[in-house]
Parts: C-alpha cells; sequence; structure tokens
C-alpha cells in the first residue's frame, strides 16, 4: 500500500501557491506516494477569522493524523528559521512517531544565518556558544536549523535533504524535495 505523506511548508503562502503544490503533490504521486497537501481541504469561511484559522488547523491536524509521512519544507521564512506552522506541523508528525523527513532549500547553517543578522556584533561567549548583541545566546552546532527540527527528524531514521537554491527559487526549487521522495521510496534505507 502507498504511503500517505504529508507535504509541509510555506508554499500555501506564495502567489503561485496552487501551481506549487500542485507540482510537488505530482511529483509525490510520480514516486509512488499519496500526496496530503494542506491546501486541498476545503474549508468553510463562515464565522470570524480565529474561527476560519482553527478550522484549518484542524483539517490539516486530521490529514496529519491520516499521513504515514511527512516531508517538510524548513527553508528559512520571513527571517533566519522555517516557518512556524510547518515547525509545529514537524513536531507533530514526530510526537505521533510517523516517518519524518525533512528539507531546506538554503545551504548555510542556521548559525551562518543568525551570525548574518547580527553582522560583525556577534561576540563568541564560549566554545560553540554566541551571544548577539541583544545579549542573546545562540549556538554553533552545524545544523540546518534549531537543533530540535535537525534532531528530531534525524533521531527518527529520517532524513534532512540540505539544498542550495537560486535565492529567486528559494520556494519554487524542488531538487531537495525530490531527493526526500526518492529517499522515502527506498524503504531499506530509511
Amino acid at each position: 500500500m502507498a504511503l500517505k505523506i504529508y507535504l509541509a511548508g510555506p508554499e500555501v503562502f506564495l502567489p503561485n501557491a496552487r501551481e506549487m503544490l500542485d507540482r510537488k503533490a505530482a511529483m509525490a504521486r510520480s514516486a509512488g506516494f499519496v500526496p496530503l497537501s494542506p491546501d486541498d481541504v476545503e474549508i468553510e469561511k463562515k464565522g470570524d477569522l480565529a474561527e476560519v484559522a482553527l478550522a484549518i488547523g484542524a483539517a490539516d491536524e486530521a490529514m496529519m493524523l491520516e499521513a504515514d509521512a511527512i516531508i517538510a519544507n524548513l527553508t528559512p521564512w520571513r527571517g533566519v528559521s522555517a516557518d512556524a506552522g510547518t515547525v509545529y506541523e514537524l513536531g507533530f508528525m514526530c510526537a505521533l512517531g510517523k516517518i519524518v523527513y525533512a528539507y531546506t532549500n538554503v545551504a548555510a547553517s542556521h548559525f551562518e544565518r543568525v551570525r548574518a543578522h547580527y553582522g560583525e556584533d556577534g561576540l563568541a561567549d564560549g566554545p560553540g556558544m554566541w551571544r548577539g548583541p541583544d545579549g542573546l545566546r545562540f549556538e554553533d552546532f552545524g545544523m540546518m536549523d534549531n537543533l530540535m527540527l535537525q534532531g528530531g527528524v534525524e533521531r527518527r531514521g529520517g532524513k534532512v535533504v540540505i539544498g542550495n537554491a537560486a535565492p529567486d527559487a528559494l520556494y519554487t526549487d524542488t531538487t531537495a524535495f525530490a531527493k526526500c521522495l526518492s529517499l522515502l521510496a527506498r524503504p531499506d534505507e530509511r
């Protein structure tokens, strides 16, 4: 029976969201999987905005409960780290004991991105630890994002694929996503 894969990521916010979601779903189907995409559920848009938001969240959680696996796009979104909703979805799936894979289209580590954010003002504060000009610590574990994200995937036997897309294709380049599909298609390598 084909694995049902929940496709998580910030693509739902793109101007060409439907095109991107359809492209990723078609790629998943071509690899022999059943894609579950957050934007595929019809949500009744009645009530106030908070009620609509809660309905969207409930529908997404229902899809994740149905899914066997997740591929989470952890490409930095609106800052130095992954989209908060995608992070929630990845954690949800980890907690459920599902198969978890992730990717990013940015090769720079989380540390490198935070360091660039602070500019030359980041100060060493002990081995592997730094402090920004705001006094907040940040660590250098060489991971693609917060240690809980990459660690959560890898501790469960999943893989994090690190891509290096062009800046104008950060959310449209599907090379790293395709690699995740390829890895998932080989159960003996999971």
